[in-house]
């Protein structure tokens, strides 16, 4: 294995991997880290999203409170953290929702999905200097629409939604 960078947050590597097939392949790898996305309800079953800026694609765009695992974090201990830093808000109940691979073809990122009740504000809450969030409340009946019309159009955000519906609000 050969580190092709290593940074804070994340690292590229290039090693060797054996196939199923018995052929082995040199190839280049992203490890960011596991993250938790959460998808907050009020009690009135409407829910929020996040408009914030993302420097990478230079643009605002909606999506759910989400944010990386620190070394050796539990996911459910993280998606409690993430919702106060993201929203202000802190959860009662946070139910599971599955798993999903970001980019399997060359990251090993998973999500940990997770919907959250019974939230209420938090004097915990701080904002991170370097993220532009503001909180937006939607109606759930809207999101579908939302996705189809491109006004949601971030990965992680349609996978919670989808995850989500189905479920009694």
């Amino acid at each position: 294995m050969t580190d092709l960078y290593r940074g804070k947050r994340l690292w590229v590597d290039r090693k060797e991997y054996d196939l199923p097939s018995g052929s082995r392949v040199e190839r280049v790898a992203v490890h960011p880290g596991n993250a938790v996305v959460i998808l907050p309800f009020r009690a009135d079953g409407s829910c929020y999203l996040i408009r914030q800026y993302r420097f990478v694609i230079g643009e605002y765009i909606l999506e759910a409170p989400a944010g990386t695992l620190n070394p050796g974090e539990d996911p459910v201990a993280a998606a409690h953290r993430e919702l106060i830093e993201e929203t202000g808000f802190q959860a009662e109940t946070l139910i599971p929702r599955g798993t999903l691979y970001t980019t399997p073809g060359f990251s090993d990122e998973v999500l940990f999905l997770y919907e959250a009740h019974g939230l209420s504000p938090s004097c915990l809450y701080q904002k991170d200097e370097d993220e532009i969030i503001e909180l937006v409340r939607v109606k759930w009946e809207d999101l579908p629409e939302m996705i189809r019309d491109g006004r949601i159009c971030d990965a992680k955000t349609i996978s919670i939604i989808c995850r989500c519906i189905g479920e009694s609000r």
